[in-house]
């Protein structure tokens, strides 16, 4: 599961990790190192116009929208808040997410992100209080989660309402200990095929994605400050002292 992450990158930054084309990338953006579901959150997807050659790139664009997945059909909003995370191996098949993830898929960048390690209760003691632990690139490059995105109108407000989620799997060996799932990463080599709102099989889209390589990422203990969503800035991010 993914429930929380980090993300403190601008426009300019975004634009040069993602290519995004310069009139489709400047949003105002504020670094938010507590992102926590239904934020407004950056995510990048791709678009094709009528004029787009087939052979082409779809182009890339930037823009906010609410993290936790509203399907089309939904009556309101709150079946978001239970939509934050789809499961890779069922995403293809599962009402609330098959139609995005044939047409509206998205990258979600992010400079890290946050689990929970529950330590193992001893008998006669009380039961340990959860570890957060932040999870992030060892070489301080922006994370590229796999999203999907769907609109949703608001016919009280009359508005459309853009919302993500993102894709898990089982942890590598690595983070496993931490939690036991993870976010779907995906390499640069592969943006363009996942970003492409093109039909395409399921399996050619899952051979897409993948687990973060053995090695890339660091995972330490931080700050229980985190747990409060209300609680936001770069201290949550330090390690703290090894015990």
């Amino acid at each position: 599961m993914c429930g929380r992450y980090a993300t403190t990158q601008t426009s300019a930054t975004l634009h040069q990790a993602f290519e995004i084309d310069l009139a489709n990338s400047f949003v105002e953006l504020e670094a938010d190192y507590n992102m926590a579901p239904t934020k407004l959150a950056p995510v990048v997807i791709g678009r094709r116009c009528d004029e787009t050659p087939e052979s082409a790139p779809p182009q890339r664009e930037l823009l906010t929208a609410r993290w936790g997945l509203i399907p089309s059909w939904a009556k309101d909003p709150s079946i978001g808040s239970r939509m934050i995370n789809a499961r890779s191996e069922t995403v293809a098949e599962k009402p609330a997410f098959k139609k995005a993830f044939a047409r509206r898929r998205a990258l979600v960048p992010a400079d890290g992100y946050f689990e929970w390690y529950a330590p193992e209760p001893v008998e006669g003691q009380k039961k340990p209080a959860k570890q957060p632990f932040y999870i992030t690139p060892k070489d301080g490059s922006v994370l590229a989660m796999a999203g999907l995105y769907e609109f949703w109108k608001d016919r009280e407000a009359d508005e459309w309402v853009v919302s993500y989620t993102i894709l898990t799997t089982t942890a590598e060996d690595a983070l496993g200990h931490v939690h036991e799932r993870m976010p779907l990463f995906l390499t640069p080599d592969a943006y363009d095929a996942w970003l492409d709102p093109s039909p395409r099989s399921a399996d050619d889209l899952l051979g897409l994605l993948v687990p973060a390589a053995p090695g890339r990422l660091d995972a330490f203990a931080v700050s229980t400050a985190v747990n409060n969503v209300r609680n936001n800035g770069p201290e949550l991010i330090v390690p703290l002292p090894a015990e």
